[in-house]
């Protein structure tokens, strides 16, 4: 008895990633601009580049994973802790590796320098993804027709 598990739609996934990278933003540019002595505009627009940038990779990943989660009959907002924090540090590791490149870059920093600060906010990142999902699968449950 094979049932289809409902996933997320493609509108939901847009305002899931809108107000995580909105809110996100929030945190990151002040911190950004203390740490590395620089103007709130420079830092702003680095954030944006990183933000567009993780908002394809989010909606790319979610999808993904969601498929991974439907394929083994689970739904996407129901998943267990260690489902969730597969998802957060996978997720991290996606954009860690796709950012170094714009680290350095925008930054003008060497590789170990832009991996510190950047290992610095994917920790923080990392838990920020898992409470934000949290809260979010809560406030907008995926409705599973026919299941109890």
């Amino acid at each position: 008895m094979s049932q289809t598990v409902s996933l997320r739609t493609g509108k939901d996934r847009f305002r899931y990633t809108l107000s995580f990278e909105a809110s996100l933003l929030l945190f990151l540019i002040p911190a950004g601009a203390v740490f590395f002595d620089r103007d709130l505009a420079d830092i702003g627009i680095l954030g944006l580049v990183l933000s567009g940038k993780a908002m394809l990779a989010s909606l790319l990943y979610n999808w993904l994973f969601d498929r991974v989660d439907a394929r083994a009959n689970r739904i996407s907002s129901d998943r267990s802790t260690g489902g969730r924090i597969l998802h957060a540090v996978g997720f991290e590791l996606t954009l860690l590796i796709t950012s170094l490149p714009i680290f350095i870059w925008w930054l003008n920093i060497s590789l170990l320098e832009a991996l510190m600060a950047d290992l610095v906010v994917t920790s923080f990142v990392v838990l920020y993804t898992y409470l934000f999902t949290l809260s979010y699968d809560r406030l907008f449950p995926v409705v599973q027709v026919g299941r109890t």
